[in-house]
């Protein structure tokens, strides 16, 4: 503040020199701020520094300069993301989710270096968004989001609105020209409830968990909203470095060393995990280093989802290389699903399509793994039995694989007789119809296939995406339609009144023409589709598939029995028999009758064609993320080559091709020697090799 009284009693300091001093100071306090998280100033007196420059370059455009801190803010909006290429691809990192895991992969490690004890490097693994930085000269050129790891798109101007990110850093201290660090874009969870709170004070609705708000943030058209959010990064690997004419660094060699490269980014100003970063021999101390983290990951100020184990000696990780996937020299150490307490206050019984009835709990709201649970589904009357579930008891929660809310088990311990039992209903809560449970299952169903509740969910699943795929007809028109009057079964829908939508909220004319057209065009859909949308238990988009090209058209099924049903792939007795029950149903073949005379296309016009037979009799199933295709748009590359899509793991199945986040499916998978395990790129190469 001295600093700022002395240029305010004479102006004439203000020149070229004591500007660049100003900006280093900002930059400083930045870094004590936004890095550090020990401020030296009060909110205050760096808002009248930062005020004082504002004005001077305002005054005096020549004193503008790109890593200023008042060009953090972006003036217009982005219309368009540039897509590029990241200097080195940003592969995933194979998980693991035990200290066996672990073992297993410094066996591997040790056996591919030749070394009998390998030095790691353990960090957090950030649970947000990740980025890749380009420095040329010491200066921010590009940042980058990480796409399909091979090409992100450019979000330069938004990145510089996290503050812990310097605009420019002396990497020529080091001798380094040009550098590319990868990193991680975060909202603390301090940050993450002020800003939901303004949400919902301004009547919106609030953001799900820290990770979304800040991988959502990225592709803001506008910088100032991305500047509002209070973002945070960890940086915390150096993929490339290009050397000036020296070769060599000037300060040792930092970057000989992951832990080096980490310290070295410290140095310069970056938010690395310097401080929580471990260096140990051996992999016992990595697994205690990861259990002792994870014990206390609640008292974080951020979200982290797992550890990271890296090969610390660069030299070595060159050695071990790296698969189309992920590389040797490092291994992510998933926790364990989140676990918390809260009292459960109710049971809510909920009517499916299938007339199925599931009991879901209803919750004290509690704050698990990044989002606020206050629903749970508890499947059936024996799951209610088996985890002695009572209204009012306290009960563990957790989330599986972080991702969907189960109870783990009730607290009886805790019970003070106030406590009631839960009864199930032996009548429909919606159309009061006896509810049926057959012996071999432990659901109960309602049986009236009028029942209201599954006329507009079999609607709703009708109409959707990956079935009929009627855009502009969602849950909410069906809803609104139904509670109209306006329609009130599947035929229905080809023929809504339009006149009297026309004058609804939210359809004018350009809306009603592009329902109407949505509707028309899903005539045309192929047979497999139709076969889905009919919501035939047990019967998913493979299964459709496979029955679909198994006739000429849909009332042959009218004329098979279960016994060959049985001899189509992945037709097995539950499946063909309710297969049977639906096409022996009279109302069903009405039903279909009735769209027939609509114009909806019951004959399969032929299958797609094969573009060739490199797949030719191969079987594939897809699980976990992929990166460069969707899930469907695989599917059908690998029909149009020839191959056959299966809807589970087993000896049938030829190719398991795994995405990121792969689960069950890859764990069964490699218990069947039969069944060859490749990535998305290796898919990829079989259907085309050149």
């Amino acid at each position: 503040m001295e600093f700022l009284a002395l240029i305010n009693v004479n102006k004439d300091l203000v020149c070229p020199e004591r500007i660049d001093l100003l900006k280093e100071v900002l930059r400083f306090h930045e870094y004590r701020y936004y890095v550090m998280s020990e401020p030296l100033v009060s909110d205050f007196e760096y808002d009248q520094l930062y005020q004082f420059l504002q004005r001077t370059e305002k005054e005096n455009p020549e004193l503008i300069t790109s890593d200023s801190p008042t060009q953090r803010v972006g003036s217009s909006l982005n219309q368009n993301f540039i897509t590029v290429q990241h200097l080195v691809p940003m592969l995933s990192l194979d998980n693991s989710y035990n200290a066996e895991d672990l073992t297993d992969f410094d066996r591997k490690a040790r056996e591919l270096s030749g070394l009998e004890t390998i030095e790691y490097c353990i960090e957090p693994k950030f649970d947000g968004a990740s980025i890749s930085l380009i420095y040329e000269n010491d200066m921010l050129v590009r940042a980058t989001t990480r796409g399909d790891g091979v090409e992100g798109e450019d979000i330069t101007t938004n990145i510089k609105q996290i503050r812990s990110i310097p605009l420019s850093a002396l990497f020529s201290k080091y001798g380094i020209k040009q550098i590319e660090i990868r990193g991680e874009i975060i909202m603390s969870k301090q940050s993450f409830t002020r800003y939901n709170e303004q949400l919902v004070a301004q009547n919106l609705a609030p953001l799900a968990n820290p990770r979304n708000a800040a991988s959502g943030s990225l592709r803001m058209k506008d910088p100032k909203e991305v500047a509002n959010r209070n973002l945070d990064a960890f940086l915390y690997h150096v993929s490339y470095v290009l050397l000036d004419d020296r070769r060599q660094t000037t300060d040792g060699q930092p970057l000989s060393t992951h832990s080096g490269s980490l310290q070295l980014l410290w140095d310069l100003g970056f938010r690395s995990p310097q401080k929580e970063k471990r260096v140990v021999q051996g992999i016992q101390p990595v697994i205690d280093y990861c259990l002792n983290f994870e014990a206390g990951r609640d008292n974080l100020p951020y979200e982290i989802d797992g550890m990271v184990v890296k090969v610390n000696d660069i030299t070595l990780q060159e050695k071990l290389g790296m698969t189309s996937h992920h590389p040797r020299w490092a291994i992510a150490f998933k926790f364990k699903a989140r676990q918390a307490t809260t009292r459960l206050r109710a049971i809510e019984f909920q009517v499916g399509r299938t007339g199925a009835v599931t009991p879901v709990a209803k919750l004290d709201p509690v704050y698990l793994g990044g989002v606020t649970v206050s629903s749970i589904s508890v499947h059936n009357e024996e799951y209610i039995k088996e985890k002695d579930l009572k209204i009012g008891d306290s009960v563990l929660i957790e989330r599986a694989g972080d991702v969907i809310p189960q109870i783990v088990k009730s607290l009886p311990e805790l019970r003070d007789g106030t406590e009631d039992e839960i009864l199930f209903p032996k009548q429909c809560p919606v159309c009061k119809s006896e509810l049926f449970k057959e012996e071999t299952e432990a659901v109960w169903r309602c049986i009236n296939i009028e029942c209201e509740a599954q006329v507009v969910e079999k609607m709703i699943h009708f109409v959707s995406k990956d079935a009929m795929d009627i855009k502009s007809f969602g849950e909410a028109n069906v809803r609104k339609f139904y509670e109209m009057g306006l329609l009130k079964d599947i035929p229905g829908i080809y023929e809504l009144a339009y006149e009297q939508i026309g004058g609804l909220e939210g359809f004018g004319k350009k809306s009603l023409e592009n329902l109407q057209s949505a509707i028309e065009a899903s005539k045309q859909q192929p047979l497999h589709r139709l076969i889905y949308a009919l919501g035939i238990r047990f019967v998913g988009e493979t299964t459709a598939k496979t029955l679909a090209n198994a006739v000429e058209h849909v009332f042959d099924f009218t004329k098979k029995p279960e016994e060959e049903l049985l001899l189509l792939e992945d037709v097995g007795v539950k499946v063909a028999k309710s297969i049977h029950q639906f096409f022996m149903n009279e109302q069903n073949i009405e039903m279909l009758h009735k769209l027939q005379s609509l114009g909806i296309q019951l004959k399969n016009e032929k299958k797609e064609t094969v573009a060739s037979t490199a797949l030719q009799g191969q079987t594939f199933l897809f699980t976990g993320t992929l990166n460069k295709l969707k899930r469907s748009e695989a599917e059908a590359l690998a029909e149009q080559n020839g191959g056959q899509i299966v809807s589970g793991v087993s000896s049938k199945l030829n190719y398991l091709v795994v995405g990121e986040d792969a689960g069950s499916k890859l764990e069964k998978a490699k218990k069947i020697n039969t069944i060859k395990i490749i990535s998305e790129d290796e898919f990829l190469q079989l259907v085309s090799p050149e």
